[in-house]
C-alpha cells in the first residue's frame, strides 16, 4: 500500500518536471524566432509601425462602336489621415500649419473630421480615411516635403474619369462618393470610395470597378516608408476593371447631337435585328467634366438648379403622350384581333363626333382604307377604331384591358430593360385609373370607351419615352419582334482588348404573321412618300415612318416621328421626340431624316433641311419653364 502511493507521487513530480521543461523550451525558442527570424520583432524593435494602404484597380475604360474612348482614367490623390496615430506624446498635430500648407482652412478641416466621426458603423480612429480629397500634384509635392512633421498623414492614390470627347453624357453616367447606406449593404465599399450613381457606370459597376488590393508598409516615427511587411508576402494585388465597348456610333451620336443642340427633346437609334443602339440623345446635355474633380459639387448644383434640366434623360425618363405615332401599333391590334382588316374604311367629315356638342378635330375628308388612314393620319379612323377594340367584348374595362395588354406586348408601358437604370416604364391606362373616384378617375361603371376616346389618338393617360417608341417601331421593321435594347455591344479584358465576351440579350416575339406587318411597311412608306412626312424622303433611301403631334399643357405642342430604313433589310429605326416644336412632319421628321442620311450614305445630299434644323435652336427661348412639359395630360 505505502509503495503504490510512493510510485504515484513519483509519477506526478515527473510529470510536472516535464511540463515545465516543455514550457521553458517553448519560452526559448519563441525568444529565439522573435530575435532571429519574427519580422514583428523588428517592427517594435526599430520603432516601426504598419499602414495598411488601399490600391485602387484602374476602372473600366469605355469604348465607343468603332473603339474610341469615351471615358478614361488620370491619376488623383487624396489626403489619409488615421486618428488614433495623428497624436504622440512627443508630437502634437499641428492642424493650422497643415491646412496652411494644403490652403484649406481649419474649419473645413474640423468640418470633414466631424462628419466622418459621426459615422459611427464605418468610421474607425485606427483606419484611414479622407481629410482632403483629389489634391494638385503640386499639393502632393508640397505635402511630401512636409509629411514627416504630421503623424498619421499619407498620401492616396486612386483614379477618377476623365472624358477627352464632350458626348453622351446622360448614356455615360457618372460616379460619386459612397454614403453610409451602401457601406453598410456591400462591405467592399469603404468611406471615401467612389461608385457609379447612374447610366453605363452604375448599371456595369461590378464589371467596371475591378477589386482593390492591399499593401502593407513599414512606417517609422518620422511617418517615412521603410518598405514592405515581410517582402510583400501580405499583399493583394488589385485586379482592373474590364473595359466596356459600345454600340455607340460616335460620328452619328455627335452629329444628332449636333442637330438637337439649341432644342428641348431626344433622339433614339436602333439597329433593328441586334437590338443595338446607335445614339441615343437627350438634349439640353452637359460637359460630363463637370461632374469630375474638386469643383463637381458647385457644378451639379449649378446643373440641378437650370431650368432647361441638363441632368435629366429625356430620352428614358421622360413621358409623352405618343400622338399619332401610336396609330400603326393600335392597326396592329386591330388587325390580330381580327376585329378589321386592311379594306376596312371609315368616313371622316374633319372630325369624330361624340354628341351634338361634342367632337374629336380631324383635317381629313373622306372616306379611308387602313392604307390611307395612316398616310394622312385620320384622326377619325383611329377614334373609332379604339371604340370598336373596347367595345368589342362588350365588356369596357375588359375591352381596356386587352387594347393595353397589346400595346404593352411591343414594350410599351414597361421597362424595356435597357442597360442604363434610367428606364422609364412610361403609361399604360388599365380599368384601375378610371374607376378611382372623382376628381381622380370617373368612378366604377360610370366610364365607358367614348369617355376616354383620345387613347385612340395617342392622347389622355398614355405616356411613352423616346427609347420605348424607337424600340416599338423596331418591332415592324423587323416583322414581329424586338431584341431588349441595349447600349453594350461586349466586355473585354484589360490586358487584350480584343478578346470580347458577347453579351446575351433576350428576342421577344411579338406577332409571327408578317403580312400583317406587311400592310403598315407599305402605309408607312407612302406616310413619307405622299403623306404627312414629305419632308423626311431621301434620295435613294425609301423610308417608312409615322409622324405624331403630341398636345401639351404647358405650351406648344411636342413634335413626334418614328421611321426605319431601308424599306427592304432596314439598318436603322428612329424616334425623335422635339418638345413644343408642333407638327411632326414639320420638325422631328426632318431631323430624322437627316440621321438617316448620315447613318446609310454618311453624307447629305439636303444641305438645306440640314441648315433649317441647325438654325432653329430659337425654340429653347420658349420652352425655359421650371414645369415639365413632358406631362401627359387627362
Amino acid at each position: 500500500m505505502g509503495s503504490s502511493r510512493l510510485r504515484q507521487i513519483n509519477l506526478r513530480v515527473s510529470v510536472l518536471q516535464f511540463v515545465l521543461l516543455f514550457s521553458v523550451v517553448l519560452i526559448l525558442a519563441r525568444l529565439f524566432y522573435l530575435q532571429f527570424f519574427s519580422e514583428q520583432y523588428k517592427i517594435y524593435a526599430e520603432n516601426n509601425s504598419l499602414r495598411k494602404v488601399v490600391i485602387y484597380p484602374t476602372r473600366g475604360i469605355i469604348y465607343s462602336k468603332d473603339d474610341i474612348a469615351l471615358v478614361e482614367n488620370e491619376a488623383i490623390y487624396d489626403v489619409m489621415l488615421i486618428e488614433q496615430e495623428i497624436n504622440t506624446k512627443k508630437k502634437i498635430f499641428d492642424t493650422l500649419a497643415f491646412c496652411t500648407l494644403l490652403s484649406i482652412d481649419t474649419s473645413e478641416f474640423n468640418k470633414v473630421f466631424t462628419e466622418a466621426k459621426k459615422n459611427k458603423l464605418v468610421y474607425s480612429s485606427y483606419k484611414p480615411f479622407p481629410i482632403v480629397k483629389s489634391i494638385t500634384r503640386e499639393q502632393v509635392s508640397s505635402l511630401q516635403e512636409e509629411l514627416y512633421k504630421f503623424n498619421g498623414v499619407y498620401i492616396q492614390l486612386r483614379t477618377a474619369r476623365k472624358y477627352p470627347i464632350n458626348s453622351s453624357s446622360h448614356i455615360l453616367g457618372s460616379l460619386g462618393e459612397v454614403n453610409q447606406d451602401i457601406i453598410e449593404k456591400d462591405e467592399y465599399y469603404k468611406l471615401g470610395d467612389f461608385i457609379g450613381v447612374n447610366g453605363l457606370e452604375k448599371y456595369y459597376e461590378e464589371i467596371l470597378r475591378g477589386k482593390k488590393g492591399l499593401k502593407i508598409q513599414l512606417v517609422n516615427v518620422l511617418n517615412q516608408v521603410k518598405g514592405s511587411y515581410e517582402d510583400g508576402k501580405n499583399d493583394i494585388i488589385p485586379e482592373n476593371g474590364k473595359n466596356l465597348h459600345l454600340s455607340i456610333d460616335l460620328e452619328l451620336q455627335q452629329y444628332v447631337e449636333k442637330l438637337l443642340d439649341g432644342k428641348k427633346g431626344s433622339l433614339v437609334a436602333i439597329e433593328p435585328k441586334t437590338g443595338e443602339i446607335l445614339a441615343m440623345v437627350s438634349s439640353p446635355s452637359f460637359n460630363p467634366n463637370l461632374l469630375v474633380g474638386s469643383n463637381k459639387g458647385n457644378n451639379y448644383d449649378s446643373l440641378l438648379k437650370d431650368p432647361a434640366k441638363p441632368l435629366y434623360s429625356r430620352a428614358t425618363q421622360a413621358s409623352y403622350p405618343p400622338g399619332s405615332t401610336l396609330k400603326p401599333f393600335e392597326a396592329l391590334v386591330g388587325l390580330k384581333l381580327g376585329i378589321i382588316t386592311k379594306d376596312y374604311s371609315y368616313s371622316c367629315s374633319g372630325g369624330y363626333r361624340l354628341s351634338a356638342r361634342q367632337r374629336i378635330g380631324c383635317h381629313d375628308f373622306g372616306t379611308f382604307d387602313l392604307h390611307n388612314s395612316l398616310r394622312l393620319s385620320c384622326n377619325s379612323y383611329y377614334c373609332n377604331l379604339f371604340r370598336v377594340i373596347v367595345d368589342h367584348e362588350k365588356d369596357v374595362e375588359k375591352g381596356l384591358t386587352i387594347w393595353s395588354n397589346s400595346l404593352k406586348e411591343f414594350g410599351f408601358g414597361k421597362p424595356l430593360g435597357v442597360d442604363i437604370t434610367e428606364d422609364g416604364k412610361g403609361l399604360l391606362p388599365y380599368p384601375e385609373i378610371y374607376d378611382r373616384k372623382p376628381p381622380r378617375g370617373y368612378g366604377k361603371g360610370n366610364w365607358k370607351s367614348s369617355t376616354i376616346i383620345s387613347l385612340g389618338i395617342g392622347q389622355a393617360e398614355i405616356g411613352t419615352t423616346c427609347l420605348q417608341l424607337a424600340n416599338a417601331v423596331s418591332v415592324i421593321a423587323n416583322k414581329g419582334y424586338y431584341i431588349v435594347p441595349h447600349l453594350a455591344k461586349s466586355v473585354s479584358d484589360l490586358d487584350n482588348i480584343n478578346k470580347r465576351k458577347p453579351l446575351q440579350f433576350e428576342k421577344i416575339n411579338v406577332d409571327t404573321d408578317t403580312s400583317r406587318y406587311n400592310t403598315i411597311i407599305e402605309a408607312m412608306n407612302d406616310v413619307v412618300n405622299r403623306g404627312t412626312a414629305t419632308m423626311a424622303r431621301v434620295p435613294d433611301i425609301s423610308v417608312c415612318g409615322k409622324t405624331g403631334t403630341s398636345q401639351n399643357p404647358h405650351g406648344k405642342d411636342h413634335s413626334l416621328f418614328i421611321c426605319f430604313a431601308p424599306k427592304e433589310n432596314p439598318q436603322i429605326a428612329i424616334a425623335c421626340i422635339i418638345e413644343n416644336a408642333g407638327f411632326g412632319g414639320s420638325w422631328a421628321a426632318p431631323l430624322s431624316s437627316l440621321v438617316i442620311e448620315k447613318y446609310l450614305k454618311d453624307t447629305i445630299s439636303r444641305p438645306y433641311v440640314e441648315s433649317r434644323v441647325l438654325s432653329n435652336s430659337y425654340l429653347m427661348t420658349k420652352i425655359y419653364s421650371t414645369k415639365d412639359s413632358s406631362s401627359t395630360t387627362k
